[in-house]
C-alpha cells in the first residue's frame, strides 16, 4: 500500500479571517513544520514544489497559499508585514498548532521573522530562506521606488505577465541563476499563477505598502538579537533580489543562528537547488 507521503501532498480548505486558504498537507506523524512562501509569482506549490513530500518523511508539513496567491481569496485588505504576521498567528489557529518550526522564503520570510519576534512562544524552530526584513534599502535605489509607485508600471506587467509566456520566462530568469533551471513546465506553471484572479495584486498591494522614498518600510535589523528559537539562514550567492549581505549580517546580528550560503543558486533556492534545500531545513528541524 502507497504511503501518504508517495500519495503526494493533499489539498484543505481552512476559512481564516473571513478568507478562504488552500493548504497543501503531507505527513502523518512528526512535529509539525509550516512553510511559506513569497511574493509576486509564487504559491506553495511553486517555491516549495520539491520540498513538501521530502519534509513530510518525518513531519507533518503544512503549505498554504497566501491570500490573494495560488487558489486562496483575495480578501480586501492592505498587504502589509503586519498583516501576514497576524494571519500567520489566526492560520496557526485554523491548523490547531500551537507551536511548529516556520520556514519562510522573501517575503514569507519576512513574515516568519516578524511572527518569531511577536509570538515567540509559537516559534519551535525558524528557517529564513533569502528572507525580506533583514535590511531597509530598496532594490534599484530611488529608480526602483519610482518603479513600484508609478500605477501604468504595475497594470503593464501585470498584462504582459498574463498574456505572455516569454514575459513570464523572462521574470523568472531574473530570480535564478542558472537559466537553464526555468524550463517550460516551470514556466508553465507561472503562466497560471500569473493568471489567476486577482494574480499580482497582493503583491502591488505588498509594494506599495513597503517600499518608500528613503527606503523600505520594515526592517527587524535592530531586533534580531531577540529571537531566541533556533536559527537556520539560507541563501543563495547570487541572488539579486536580497542582497546576501543581509544575511551575513543577519547571522551575525543572531546569537547561535547557522548561515548557509548556496553557490550558483539565485532566489528561489528551494526550487533551484532542492537537494541541498531539503538536506539542510531537514536536518535543522
Amino acid at each position: 500500500m502507497a504511503s501518504e507521503v508517495d500519495q503526494g501532498p493533499k489539498t484543505t480548505w481552512l476559512e481564516v479571517e473571513g478568507s478562504c486558504v488552500r493548504c497543501l498537507t503531507a505527513g502523518a506523524s512528526g512535529p509539525p513544520v509550516l512553510l511559506l512562501h513569497g511574493g509576486g509569482i509564487d504559491s506553495a506549490g511553486f517555491s516549495y514544489k520539491y520540498a513538501i513530500e521530502p519534509l513530510a518523511r518525518s513531519h507533518r508539513v503544512f503549505a498554504p497559499d497566501w491570500p490573494g496567491y495560488g487558489e486562496s481569496d483575495e480578501p480586501d485588505v492592505e498587504h502589509t508585514v503586519e498583516f501576514y504576521v497576524a494571519f500567520l498567528g489566526s492560520l496557526m489557529d485554523a491548523l490547531r498548532l500551537e507551536r511548529a518550526s516556520l520556514v519562510g522564503i522573501s517575503l514569507g520570510g519576512g513574515a516568519v521573522l516578524g511572527f518569531a519576534l511577536r509570538s515567540p512562544q509559537r516559534v519551535e524552530k525558524l528557517v529564513l530562506v533569502d528572507s525580506y526584513g533583514l535590511g531597509d534599502e530598496v532594490p534599484g535605489g530611488r529608480f526602483g521606488y519610482l518603479l513600484v509607485r508609478a500605477p501604468l508600471t504595475s497594470s503593464l506587467t501585470r498584462a504582459l505577465l498574463r498574456r505572455s509566456r516569454r514575459v513570464v520566462r523572462w521574470s523568472l530568469h531574473s530570480a535564478f541563476y542558472d537559466r537553464w533551471a526555468v524550463t517550460d513546465e516551470m514556466v508553465e506553471e507561472g503562466y497560471r499563477l500569473a493568471n489567476q484572479p486577482g494574480a499580482w495584486h497582493a503583491f502591488s498591494s505588498f509594494q506599495r505598502s513597503e517600499v518608500g522614498w528613503n527606503g523600505l518600510r520594515t526592517s527587524f535589523v535592530d531586533r534580531l538579537h531577540e529571537i531566541k528559537a533556533p536559527v537556520l539562514i539560507i541563501h543563495g550567492a547570487h541572488d539579486g533580489f536580497v542582497p546576501v549581505a543581509w544575511a551575513r549580517r543577519a547571522h551575525e546580528r543572531i546569537a547561535g543562528s547557522a548561515l548557509h550560503v548556496l553557490p550558483n543558486c539565485g532566489h528561489v533556492t528551494p526550487r533551484e537547488c532542492p537537494e541541498e534545500f531539503n538536506r539542510l531545513v531537514g536536518q535543522f528541524v
